[in-house]
């Protein structure tokens, strides 16, 4: 049971003197932390970086070619990146193809 084990963190911070040196040492952790599973706690900590899932960022992207589109050509742009996001969003978020006739409302389904 005395086996030493591989500490790579542990070891560094010892060389540069920094082991128990360091904010917080010997205070409880903050009630948030304890209270959130570790996916809330992500979340909250992607949120507070800026970070954007590759979805969310696809709909801004959506929404502005829907805003210019005016031809046939336009609307296959759009509907191959409504594809792409269909399959990377929620399904509640999914969102039908695009089409030409229903402009118009389609504008105002990927303004909100």
């Amino acid at each position: 049971m005395g086996r030493k084990y591989n500490d790579l963190i542990g070891g560094i911070l010892a060389s540069t003197g920094e082991k128990d040196n360091f904010k917080g040492k010997g205070k409880p952790l903050p009630k948030r932390y304890v209270e959130q599973d570790l996916f809330q706690n992500f979340q909250e900590k992607a949120k507070d970086a800026g970070f954007l899932p590759p979805w969310l960022k696809l709909q801004k992207e959506i929404s502005t070619l829907v805003e210019i589109a005016e031809t046939e050509e336009d609307i296959k742009k759009v509907n191959k990146k409504v594809r792409k996001y269909n399959l990377n969003c929620p399904p509640p978020m999914q969102k039908l193809p695009v089409r030409l006739k229903d402009l118009e409302q389609t504008k105002k389904v990927w303004r909100s």
